[in-house]
């Protein structure tokens, strides 16, 4: 049966005091209206358009008379609120759209309250209201922008096929209950009566909920019903890396020793058990006098040289001691001339003794003299908690005497590779065979980052020989990724392997980007312990991309390291360049050489096939592309983009 072509209509509330006043920017409802765009561009709704955006006041009836003039005379077919979901006196958009429904859609809201309690605790504190009016949907969304993207996200899988009930569009919910069983196999009932049916049909069959993020287990043997549509929602990468920080938990903490400690992270502050330095020391090389003594002649006895201070010599009027840098002064002195303020009068036993000099400036009291505890007083905070260890920090371990600090474990990483045809680099290639380079780039990433790593070597695509590595992998690690079987294809068997192994939840299987759009994240527990997995795309180069824009992050943060986010800058394109449907990240390699403002020039690496790991060489940069809109459909030589760093510069 064919499918009527249909473009569902959409109108986005914004209901807030301030936006409606002018006073605050209202960003979550262009931000609504662009997500929508992309979801026509990937065929969730396909055909949708924005018909009407407006604001509005946190009024009751302001709300309500929009709800109603958009279901009942514009007949629109979804209608998007933003804001007023919460629990301050004004927030009161789920009671004006309570009050207008025909309906109530509570599946809707618990899948918004479920994903979002996933990625914070306060979305228990979210009231959104979803139901129908006539043939119209309509749905709260949080104000706040990134939550109201990501909830809207949660239920995209459900929404054009709820669209098309409401519409009566049967040709199109005849083809999605098709395509629902090919997924997921029906089962044949006495009578020749198919098990399966959608929680909206009638009969007396038990009801079968769609797939989600969530899935069913599936029977990797039957390649011919595997799924031919990813179930998984297309989330932002933004969303997508939130949710991996909020599982990313700060890890417990155990003694380094101070030569072992640089890159770590002191989880309590230090303090100095001695003063620095721990008695009165010269500035300079010259001599210890007394100041009252002004200029003129001294009589040379003796010298303080540093670590050999001569402390029975006193400094009394017209004399002096020879002082060198860092040394202790001597007893009765209270400042030091530098040598080259002074005149040799008389030697001794041919030149290597001094035996009386003149002084020729006017010393002051506490002159080139560095007092006790001037650098560092006894029992001050050197490294407090929380602080990056480097070079210049373990040298004040070391000058204050601590050879063992507390600091933040690192997280145990495992790299796994994936793929039959996959062979050891020094191995000879025979037909169908290429080398795995995943494994030695990931692990040099983490290297470079200071990270240590776990090689778990490459699993073929079977399910008993990922079920045995996976679970070894578990065992070993805090963290694992492993790079391909994450895609569509037959043989990419990790995600079901995962579920039937770990019972785990799939927290996002596809991510709006280019390239690395199969990244997969899941959290499990294994022998009572929190892990965290990655399941990185098999080409190369979204492997890489996707581990410095996921993964590093997340491993900064359960090192306990504050500012664990990328280092983005401004970066000048040197060519125009032609954007993609999806966000890019794009590799390119940044340098100051012609740069006339400070600003770097960003030189793209040539093809960005996600295949070519060419394109990553010299790569130290990944440009943060926008999706290509038909007002934007490439960017010209000299626009400014963000850059991502990946690499030194």
């Amino acid at each position: 049966m064919a499918t009527e072509k249909y473009g569902p209509t959409i109108g986005i509330l914004t209901v807030s005091d301030r936006c409606y006043q002018g006073t605050a920017v209202d960003k979550s409802g262009p931000g609504l209206a662009e997500l929508l765009q992309q979801y026509s561009v990937k065929q969730i709704l396909a055909g949708c358009t924005v018909v009407v955006q407006a604001c509005v006041p946190d009024e009751v009836q302001d709300i309500k008379t929009i709800l109603l003039e958009w279901s009942d005379v514009k007949k629109l077919d979804l209608i998007l609120t933003t804001g007023g979901t919460g629990f301050a006196d004004r927030d009161v958009t789920p009671e004006a759209t309570k009050a207008v429904l025909d309906k109530e859609a509570p599946g809707m809201t618990l899948v918004m309250l479920r994903g979002s309690l996933d990625i914070t605790p306060y979305a228990m504190l979210s009231r959104p209201a979803a139901g129908i009016r006539g043939s119209s949907l309509i749905i709260n969304l949080p104000g706040s922008h990134k939550a109201a993207l990501e909830c809207l996200d949660m239920v995209s899988p459900a929404l054009q096929h709820a669209l098309d009930l409401l519409g009566d569009r049967q040709a199109r919910v005849s083809n999605t209950h098709k395509q629902v069983q090919a997924q997921q196999g029906a089962t044949s009932l006495p009578g020749g009566q198919n098990r399966h049916t959608c929680s909206h049909q009638k009969g007396p069959h038990k009801p079968h909920h769609h797939a989600s993020h969530q899935q069913q287990q599936q029977d990797v043997s039957q390649v011919a019903r595997r799924a031919r549509h990813s179930p998984y929602p297309m989330i932002s990468v933004e969303t997508a890396l939130g949710m991996v920080l909020q599982e990313a938990d700060v890890l417990l903490t155990e003694d380094v020793p101070y030569n072992e400690s640089l890159g770590r992270i002191v989880s309590e502050d230090v303090y100095a058990a001695d003063a620095l330095p721990p008695f009165p020391a010269s500035i300079k090389d010259g001599y210890a006098v007394l100041a009252s003594d002004g200029a003129g002649d001294r009589q040379v006895l003796g010298d303080s040289t540093a670590g050999q201070a001569d402390v029975s010599t006193m400094v009394v009027p017209g004399v002096c001691v020879r002082i060198s840098t860092g040394a202790a002064l001597p007893p009765g002195a209270d400042a030091v001339v530098q040598v080259e303020d002074t005149e040799l009068l008389k030697e001794g036993d041919d030149g290597k003794t001094e035996l009386e000099i003149r002084i020729t400036t006017v010393p002051s009291k506490g002159q080139d003299i560095r007092p006790v505890g001037s650098d560092i007083a006894s029992g001050a905070c050197v490294l407090s908690k929380l602080q990056h260890i480097g070079p210049a920090e373990v040298g004040l371990l070391a000058t204050v005497g601590v050879t063992q600090v507390q600091c933040y474990k690192l997280p145990r990483i495992g790299i796994m590779s994936t793929g039959n045809e996959l062979v050891e680099p020094g191995c000879p290639l025979s037909s169908g065979k290429i080398r795995d380079s995943n494994r030695a780039a990931l692990i040099a990433t983490f290297q470079e980052h200071g990270f240590p790593v776990i090689d778990l070597g490459i699993a073929t695509d079977t399910v008993s020989s990922l079920k045995d590595e996976l679970l070894s992998a578990m065992s070993r690690a805090d963290i694992v990724v492993t790079s391909g079987g994450v895609s569509m294809g037959e043989m990419d068997l990790i995600r079901p392997v995962l579920q039937e192994t770990f019972q785990t939840e799939i927290k996002f299987g596809r991510v709006h980007m280019k390239p690395g759009k199969p990244t997969t994240f899941a959290v499990l527990k294994h022998e009572g312990e929190k892990k965290l997995f990655f399941g990185l795309p098999g080409n190369p180069v979204s492997a890489i991309v996707t581990c410095n824009l996921y993964v590093i992050p997340a491993v900064r943060k359960m090192a306990g390291h504050v500012n664990y986010h990328n280092t983005c800058i401004k970066a000048k394109l040197t060519d125009d360049i032609y954007l993609d449907p999806r966000p890019e990240y794009y590799r390119c390699s940044l340098s100051w050489q012609d740069s006339q403002d400070g600003i770097p020039q960003a030189a793209g690496t040539g093809s960005q096939m996600s295949c070519r790991l060419l394109s990553m060489r010299s790569a130290n940069a990944l440009l943060v592309l926008p999706a290509r809109t038909e007002q934007t459909p490439s960017l010209t030589r000299g626009t400014l983009v963000n850059a991502i760093i990946i690499g030194r510069i």
